[in-house]
């Protein structure tokens, strides 16, 4: 990095919050909406921010949020990169390489968080920060008279029943705390992220209703499941009902209660479309439905993880099947990750570190960081070139050690 730009990244203050939030509304192509534009959000962390401003103009920026994610078998903590923004006057002068480098730097030398993640705005701009896609979301999509469960779903003897946010908020935080701990790609909410998670701004309802909540209740009174979706009214021309039902949220800790859940959502009156947008493409409801070819996926690169220490973070994670493996990690944004680590790992915990030995696989740090959530091949990347086998049978070896029974699900788009 330049020293000139190096010398002008900095965190922002609270008084340079307005300069800031519309110079990411600017080149993210919004105009500045929300109850965040003059002060930053409860969950901002300004000691954690990075950008630059140039003749009083703020021209870069970025952050970092304090996360708790769920990886195979484990939580640890993860650094959640956002906010990141340069100018159009600024492009081209290596201010986001800067930046880039800088936070994973940081968190390496401060031994903070052992994985950065991010949402990207453009999926063809970080792969070169060592960055990949290791979780997806479906975009599924169907027509709701095509959509019903099979008849031999277990809906269980509980009872879905719509609520207002006060009654939810409690039982679905703790719903969410024990759903959230199995699924890898998921991250923890404290009061401040659950009060981000249901603010409800009308300007960006895009045309649908005010989010609607519902709990799925035992007989014993026990909530074991939740669901947030919205409606949006439409006729047609000839007067018949043309509405979208747009679901956000399913969580339950039976598979009864899940379908229960489902069952309520899908006999919603004068709805011709269902969509789930942020759904797994691996979400069981496909495999509830009679007719699963009514579901339509769409699916897209969800969160992108990047493997800020190679040690700590695969001794972090389990390994559903012993794995005794060297890895030569070739990443040379982050040279301190360079080089050949022996990874031994089994369902109860896992040791990485430095050593001599000779490889048995040679990856780059983008496809070691698209196979830790357990969700990405390091069969299929070696299908792509992206992994060099050295000793035989080491791919597939590695390949099933590194998968999870639950695919990765990204909960929290931040």
């Amino acid at each position: 990095m330049p020293d000139d730009v190096s010398s002008q990244l900095r965190p922002f203050t609270v008084d340079e919050w307005p300069a800031v939030s519309r110079a990411m509304s600017s080149v993210f192509g919004n105009d500045p909406d929300g109850p965040f534009q003059d002060e930053p959000s409860p969950v901002a962390e300004l000691d954690r921010s990075l950008g630059m401003v140039e003749d009083g103009r703020v021209v870069a920026t970025s952050g970092i949020y304090s996360m708790q994610m769920t990886v195979p078998g484990a939580v640890v903590p993860m650094a959640g990169v956002t906010w990141v923004t340069v100018a159009p006057t600024h492009r081209r002068r290596g201010i986001l390489t800067g930046i880039m480098r800088r936070q994973l730097t940081e968190l390496h030398d401060q031994g903070r968080e052992p994985v950065a993640a991010l949402w990207a705005a453009e999926a063809s701009i970080y792969g070169r920060f060592g960055y990949a896609t290791a979780s997806r979301k479906g975009g599924w999509s169907g027509q709701l008279e095509r959509l019903r469960l099979r008849d031999d779903v277990d809906t269980g003897s509980g009872r879905v029943r719509m609520v207002e946010q006060d009654e939810f908020r409690a039982p679905a935080a703790a719903v969410h705390e024990a759903v959230r701990r199995f699924v890898p790609g998921n991250t923890a909410r404290d009061a401040r992220w659950w009060d981000r998670a249901l603010l409800d701004v009308p300007e960006r309802r895009h045309g649908a209703t005010a989010r609607r909540f519902a709990l799925h209740t035992e007989a014993d009174g026990s909530v074991t499941g939740y669901a947030t979706y919205r409606v949006k009214a439409r006729w047609t021309d000839a007067g018949e009902p043309d509405g979208t039902l747009v679901v956000e949220d399913v969580r339950a800790t039976t598979p009864a209660g899940y379908a229960s859940l489902w069952q309520f959502l899908l006999a919603h009156d004068l709805m011709r479309t269902v969509e789930a947008p942020s759904f797994s493409p691996e979400d069981p409801l496909l495999h509830l439905l009679r007719d699963p070819r009514a579901l339509h996926a769409r699916p897209v690169d969800a969160l992108w993880v990047r493997l800020v220490d190679v040690d700590r973070a695969l001794a972090a994670r389990r390994y559903p099947a012993p794995i005794d493996l060297v890895l030569e990690v070739r990443d040379p944004f982050c040279p301190w990750n360079d080089g050949r680590w022996r990874l031994s790992g089994h369902p109860a915990g896992g040791y990485c570190g430095r050593t001599d030995s000779d490889p048995d696989l040679v990856l780059g740090i983008e496809a070691l960081s698209a196979a830790y959530l357990g969700g990405v091949s390091l069969a299929t990347l070696q299908g792509a070139g992206r992994v060099t086998e050295v000793s035989p049978g080491a791919v597939t070896l590695a390949s099933t050690a590194f998968g999870w029974p639950v695919g990765p699900a990204a909960s929290e788009d931040f």
